[in-house]
């Protein structure tokens, strides 16, 4: 079956060491080697032929899409958090996306949810979802499971993702072996099956 790998919200406002939000992923994605291993991973990818999609988060310059009411995006407005066409919301340097990449721009925590994903997923014929990002328990999550349900087998990169805290990682990672492969940039397999 034909794969995907999707490389989630690793944009400059969570990964990069001057984003907004560095203090909450830099260290410990650091700590975990998760930028090295994003690397390894999207190389892997590559030499298999395999496609990429980039997901990231992001608002228009006015916010019309951002909710209100979300705890988790209600600040983005306030803070200029996550608006698209700036340095914050690009993808981080080292995972840089090439011509032929896919680029899915989310306004929840879900990449399903009224983006483009879904589309794109049936015209290539994929099957299989490899999943990494930040965080474990926000995108990550939210696509494992969604993927799930949507009939995509699902594998996350569990070295290439990270949560705000070890705790939230470890958690995530443990509610989502029911629905999920989960396996290192190390020990993947991008051969279709």
């Amino acid at each position: 079956m034909k794969s995907m790998l999707l490389v989630m919200d690793m944009m400059n406002d969570l990964v990069h060491s001057d984003g907004v939000n560095a203090k909450t992923y830099v260290a410990r994605g650091t700590e975990r080697g998760m930028y090295a291993n994003t690397v390894r991973a999207i190389a892997s990818a590559r030499a298999a032929n395999v496609k990429i999609g980039y997901v990231r988060v992001g608002f228009s310059p006015d916010y019309r899409e951002c909710p209100p009411n979300s705890p988790i995006f209600s600040k983005a407005r306030d803070n200029g958090l996550f608006k698209l066409g700036t340095w914050g919301t690009e993808v981080y340097h080292e995972f840089a996306p090439q011509p032929g990449d896919f680029d899915i721009v989310k306004h929840r925590v879900s990449p399903f949810y009224g983006t483009s994903l879904e589309p794109i997923l049936r015209a290539q014929g994929i099957g299989r979802l490899v999943l990494c990002g930040v965080s474990t328990n926000g995108v990550v999550q939210g696509a494992t499971r969604e993927g799930h349900d949507r009939d995509y087998a699902c594998t996350i990169l569990e070295d290439c993702c990270c949560g705000a805290t070890d705790e939230e990682h470890e958690f995530a990672l443990g509610g989502l072996r029911r629905y999920a492969e989960v396996t290192t940039s190390r020990d993947v397999s991008f051969a279709s099956t």
